[in-house]
């Protein structure tokens, strides 16, 4: 693959950028100084990428897969109205990148957040008919006990929804805090379904999408992943 295509590809630049930063002397990969414009290289072979002395995070080729750690306060989009975007939470040459969430967490919402360029994962990880489980900890605004869970797995009518919604799982850890497992992703579906419950989402935090945990990873982190 030509060099100026691969730095196009890892969002450092424009074609012209590129060739400038090459032309320079501004690009170092594992350790080698590159500054012919014509030169290849091979992207799996690529360790560790600089710009101007600057290292930089080496994105996966061609396709990317994030486990991020949503902290509250952000919006799962890239033109967000009211909190920064999670994508800000990326070095500046990623933010270039054509990547989307997989679903998406409201602003107040923490937890697993998966984050591809890959349109056929985004796909599958999303259709109700692959019934990828995402487990969600919902702290309740009123103390329940088990005919809750026993209703969220019965199934509930969402307002303004013409089909029963069931919870594929449903246990309580305490007087306030339920662990919900769901294999949809409808709009605002945990807090609707708790609302059609009889009670109120307080905080909500995804702990599992899939297989995928935030186990060892700090609020606001994120890390490539293997699918």
């Amino acid at each position: 693959m030509q060099l100026f295509k691969y730095l196009q590809s890892q969002g450092i630049g424009s074609r012209k950028e590129c060739l400038q930063l090459i032309e320079n002397n501004g690009i170092a990969i594992n350790g080698i100084l590159y500054n012919d414009t014509r030169c290849t290289i091979r992207p799996e072979e690529i360790r560790t990428l600089e710009i101007n002395g600057e290292s930089l995070v080496v994105v996966p080729m061609p396709y990317f897969y994030i486990l991020l750690n949503k902290p509250a306060g952000y919006e799962t989009s890239h033109k967000p109205q009211h909190y920064p975007s999670v994508f800000s939470l990326f070095p500046n040459h990623m933010r270039r990148l054509s990547m989307q969430a997989v679903g998406r967490l409201d602003a107040d919402t923490t937890g697993v957040l998966l984050i591809t360029n890959d349109g056929g994962f985004n796909h599958r990880q999303t259709s109700p008919k692959c019934k990828i489980p995402k487990l969600y900890r919902v702290t309740l605004k009123h103390a329940a006990g088990k005919t809750l869970c026993a209703t969220l797995k019965n199934g509930v009518l969402l307002r303004d929804e013409n089909e029963i919604v069931t919870a594929a799982d449903a246990t309580l850890e305490s007087s306030h805090t339920l662990m919900l497992t769901i294999t949809e992703g409808k709009y605002h579906q945990v807090k609707r379904m708790i609302a059609a419950a009889g009670n109120r989402v307080e905080q909500l935090h995804r702990c599992k999408f899939g297989n995928q945990t935030t186990e060892n990873l700090p609020e606001g982190s994120w890390k490539f992943i293997f699918m």
